[in-house]
Protein backbone atom coordinates (compact mmCIF):
# COMPACT_ATOMS: atom_id res chain seq x y z
CA UNK A 1 0.00 0.00 0.00
CA UNK A 2 1.21 3.32 -1.32
CA UNK A 3 2.08 6.21 1.74
CA UNK A 4 0.04 9.36 1.04
CA UNK A 5 1.98 12.24 -0.55
CA UNK A 6 2.54 15.03 1.93
CA UNK A 7 3.83 18.12 0.39
CA UNK A 8 5.61 20.74 2.44
CA UNK A 9 6.33 24.51 1.63
CA UNK A 10 9.22 26.13 3.68
CA UNK A 11 10.37 29.28 3.61
CA UNK A 12 12.78 31.27 5.79
CA UNK A 13 10.52 30.60 9.35
CA UNK A 14 12.24 27.22 9.63
CA UNK A 15 15.74 27.91 9.42
CA UNK A 16 15.68 31.27 11.55
CA UNK A 17 15.20 28.90 14.59
CA UNK A 18 18.68 27.31 13.61
CA UNK A 19 20.23 31.05 13.48
CA UNK A 20 19.98 31.88 10.09
CA UNK A 21 18.41 35.55 9.08
CA UNK A 22 16.16 36.76 6.50
CA UNK A 23 16.20 39.37 4.77
CA UNK A 24 12.43 40.22 5.48
CA UNK A 25 13.33 41.08 8.98
CA UNK A 26 14.40 44.48 8.66
CA UNK A 27 13.64 46.99 5.86
CA UNK A 28 15.21 45.66 2.52
CA UNK A 29 18.20 45.02 4.42
CA UNK A 30 19.88 41.77 4.54
CA UNK A 31 22.63 41.57 6.91
CA UNK A 32 23.17 45.24 6.32
CA UNK A 33 23.12 45.35 3.02
CA UNK A 34 20.63 46.14 0.24
CA UNK A 35 19.10 43.41 -1.17
CA UNK A 36 19.11 44.14 -4.98
CA UNK A 37 23.20 45.28 -4.37
CA UNK A 38 24.10 41.69 -3.61
CA UNK A 39 21.11 39.66 -4.32
CA UNK A 40 20.34 40.85 -8.50
CA UNK A 41 21.81 40.43 -11.84
CA UNK A 42 22.63 44.13 -11.82
CA UNK A 43 24.13 43.77 -8.39
CA UNK A 44 26.25 40.89 -9.60
CA UNK A 45 27.36 43.57 -12.96
CA UNK A 46 27.98 46.43 -10.67
CA UNK A 47 29.79 44.75 -8.06
CA UNK A 48 30.55 41.08 -8.38
CA UNK A 49 33.04 40.74 -5.91
CA UNK A 50 30.70 42.35 -3.32
CA UNK A 51 28.21 39.82 -3.86
CA UNK A 52 30.60 36.38 -3.72
CA UNK A 53 31.78 38.28 -0.26
CA UNK A 54 28.41 38.18 0.85
CA UNK A 55 27.37 34.50 -0.31
CA UNK A 56 30.78 33.40 1.18
CA UNK A 57 29.70 34.89 4.40
CA UNK A 58 26.68 33.35 3.99
CA UNK A 59 27.60 30.26 3.35
CA UNK A 60 29.75 29.89 5.94
CA UNK A 61 26.43 30.81 8.19
CA UNK A 62 24.88 28.02 6.91
CA UNK A 63 27.70 25.58 7.19
CA UNK A 64 27.77 26.84 11.02
CA UNK A 65 24.15 26.22 11.53
CA UNK A 66 22.64 23.13 12.61
CA UNK A 67 19.01 21.42 11.56
CA UNK A 68 16.33 22.55 14.11
CA UNK A 69 13.94 19.83 15.87
CA UNK A 70 11.10 21.14 13.10
CA UNK A 71 13.24 20.28 10.40
CA UNK A 72 14.13 16.61 11.95
CA UNK A 73 10.22 16.47 12.57
CA UNK A 74 9.94 16.54 9.20
CA UNK A 75 12.63 14.04 8.14
CA UNK A 76 10.88 11.56 10.74
CA UNK A 77 7.39 12.34 9.06
CA UNK A 78 9.18 9.82 6.08
CA UNK A 79 8.24 7.19 7.96
CA UNK A 80 4.69 7.03 7.36
CA UNK A 81 4.07 9.62 4.88
CA UNK A 82 5.52 10.22 0.39
CA UNK A 83 7.61 13.66 1.81
CA UNK A 84 8.03 16.00 -0.61
CA UNK A 85 9.75 19.36 0.62
CA UNK A 86 9.10 22.06 -1.42
CA UNK A 87 11.71 24.77 -0.08
CA UNK A 88 12.59 28.76 -0.68
CA UNK A 89 15.59 28.56 1.47
CA UNK A 90 18.99 28.32 0.09
CA UNK A 91 20.37 26.25 3.15
CA UNK A 92 20.67 22.45 3.47
CA UNK A 93 19.02 22.13 6.69
CA UNK A 94 16.85 19.69 5.11
CA UNK A 95 18.67 17.21 3.62
CA UNK A 96 21.40 17.65 6.85
CA UNK A 97 18.25 16.76 8.91
CA UNK A 98 17.55 13.54 7.14
CA UNK A 99 14.57 14.45 4.44
CA UNK A 100 15.65 12.38 1.07
CA UNK A 101 13.43 14.48 -1.46
CA UNK A 102 13.97 18.28 -1.08
CA UNK A 103 13.21 20.70 -4.01
CA UNK A 104 15.12 24.05 -3.79
CA UNK A 105 13.07 26.42 -5.28
CA UNK A 106 15.10 29.55 -5.26
CA UNK A 107 18.41 27.04 -5.81
CA UNK A 108 21.43 26.01 -3.29
CA UNK A 109 24.51 27.86 -1.33
CA UNK A 110 26.51 24.78 -1.49
CA UNK A 111 26.52 24.69 -5.66
CA UNK A 112 27.88 26.77 -7.43
CA UNK A 113 27.74 27.35 -11.41
CA UNK A 114 29.05 29.15 -14.31
CA UNK A 115 27.59 32.48 -14.77
CA UNK A 116 26.67 30.70 -18.45
CA UNK A 117 25.44 27.89 -17.52
CA UNK A 118 22.67 27.53 -15.30
CA UNK A 119 22.10 23.47 -14.98
CA UNK A 120 25.84 22.18 -14.84
CA UNK A 121 26.31 22.51 -11.06
CA UNK A 122 29.59 22.02 -8.46
CA UNK A 123 29.60 21.17 -4.95
CA UNK A 124 30.96 24.40 -2.64
CA UNK A 125 31.52 24.11 1.21
CA UNK A 126 34.47 26.69 1.40
CA UNK A 127 35.07 30.45 -0.67
CA UNK A 128 34.65 30.77 -4.24
CA UNK A 129 36.89 33.59 -5.34
CA UNK A 130 37.08 35.66 -8.29
CA UNK A 131 39.31 34.72 -10.83
CA UNK A 132 37.50 30.49 -9.78
CA UNK A 133 36.71 29.66 -13.72
CA UNK A 134 33.93 27.19 -15.03
CA UNK A 135 35.05 24.93 -18.02
CA UNK A 136 33.18 27.19 -20.48
CA UNK A 137 35.75 30.30 -19.28
CA UNK A 138 33.41 32.37 -16.97
CA UNK A 139 33.56 33.15 -13.49
CA UNK A 140 31.98 30.70 -10.87
CA UNK A 141 28.69 32.00 -9.01
CA UNK A 142 26.69 30.98 -6.12
CA UNK A 143 23.75 28.55 -7.56
CA UNK A 144 21.18 30.96 -6.12
CA UNK A 145 18.15 32.32 -7.90
CA UNK A 146 18.23 36.22 -7.66
CA UNK A 147 15.48 38.75 -8.04
CA UNK A 148 15.15 39.44 -11.09
CA UNK A 149 15.81 36.26 -12.31
CA UNK A 150 13.57 33.19 -13.77
CA UNK A 151 12.59 30.44 -10.85
CA UNK A 152 13.57 27.31 -13.30
CA UNK A 153 12.03 24.99 -10.47
CA UNK A 154 8.49 26.19 -10.44
CA UNK A 155 7.01 23.49 -12.70
CA UNK A 156 8.67 20.39 -11.02
CA UNK A 157 7.06 22.18 -7.84
CA UNK A 158 3.63 22.66 -9.24
CA UNK A 159 3.66 18.78 -10.37
CA UNK A 160 4.61 18.04 -7.21
CA UNK A 161 2.07 20.06 -5.31
CA UNK A 162 -0.89 18.88 -7.57
CA UNK A 163 0.07 15.36 -6.37
CA UNK A 164 -0.51 16.29 -2.68
CA UNK A 165 -2.33 14.07 -0.29
CA UNK A 166 -2.16 16.60 2.31
CA UNK A 167 -0.15 20.12 2.53
CA UNK A 168 1.87 21.51 5.24
CA UNK A 169 3.08 25.43 4.93
CA UNK A 170 5.96 26.37 7.54
CA UNK A 171 7.22 29.84 7.91
CA UNK A 172 6.31 31.68 4.74
CA UNK A 173 5.01 35.28 4.43
CA UNK A 174 3.42 34.15 0.87
CA UNK A 175 4.60 37.08 -0.37
CA UNK A 176 7.88 36.33 -2.79
CA UNK A 177 6.36 34.68 -6.44
CA UNK A 178 6.20 32.82 -8.06
CA UNK A 179 6.54 30.71 -4.79
CA UNK A 180 3.15 31.55 -3.14
CA UNK A 181 1.17 30.79 -6.28
CA UNK A 182 1.99 26.72 -5.24
CA UNK A 183 -0.93 27.08 -3.01
CA UNK A 184 -3.72 27.90 -6.25
CA UNK A 185 -2.83 24.43 -7.10
CA UNK A 186 -3.65 22.32 -4.51
CA UNK A 187 -6.55 19.68 -5.09
CA UNK A 188 -10.10 20.97 -3.28
CA UNK A 189 -10.33 18.89 -0.11
CA UNK A 190 -7.03 17.67 0.98
CA UNK A 191 -5.90 18.34 4.80
CA UNK A 192 -4.08 21.69 4.96
CA UNK A 193 -1.44 22.99 7.49
CA UNK A 194 -0.22 26.64 8.00
CA UNK A 195 3.16 26.62 10.75
CA UNK A 196 4.08 30.51 11.66
CA UNK A 197 4.79 32.60 14.12
CA UNK A 198 2.42 34.84 12.49
CA UNK A 199 -0.11 33.51 10.07
CA UNK A 200 -0.07 34.77 6.19
CA UNK A 201 -3.32 35.35 4.72
CA UNK A 202 -3.80 33.11 2.23
CA UNK A 203 -6.68 32.34 -0.34
CA UNK A 204 -9.01 29.46 -0.23
CA UNK A 205 -10.34 27.98 3.60
CA UNK A 206 -9.84 24.64 5.68
CA UNK A 207 -6.53 25.64 6.62
CA UNK A 208 -5.87 23.96 9.73
CA UNK A 209 -3.68 27.02 11.85
CA UNK A 210 -0.51 26.36 14.19
CA UNK A 211 0.55 30.03 15.19
CA UNK A 212 3.52 28.67 16.59
CA UNK A 213 7.54 28.79 15.84
CA UNK A 214 8.56 26.10 13.28
CA UNK A 215 9.96 23.90 16.06
CA UNK A 216 6.91 24.22 18.37
CA UNK A 217 4.53 24.18 15.49
CA UNK A 218 5.98 20.87 14.13
CA UNK A 219 5.93 19.06 16.82
CA UNK A 220 1.89 19.93 17.23
CA UNK A 221 1.90 18.60 13.40
CA UNK A 222 3.25 15.46 14.11
CA UNK A 223 0.69 14.55 16.92
CA UNK A 224 -2.34 15.74 14.88
CA UNK A 225 -1.31 13.78 12.13
CA UNK A 226 -0.79 10.75 14.78
CA UNK A 227 -4.26 11.38 15.28
CA UNK A 228 -5.45 11.54 12.31
CA UNK A 229 -4.21 8.07 10.88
Amino acid sequence: MSKPKLIVLTGAGISAESGLRTFRDSDGLWEGYDIYEVASPMGWQKNPALVQDFYNMRRKDVMNAQPNAAHIGLAKLEEHYDVHIITQNIDDLHERAGSTRVLHLHGEITKMRSELNETELFPITGDIKMGDLAADGSQFRPHVVWFGEAVTMIEPAILEIVQADVFVLIGTSLNVYPAAGLVDYLRPGIPKYIIDKKIPPVKGSGYHLIEKPATEGVEELLKLLSEAQ
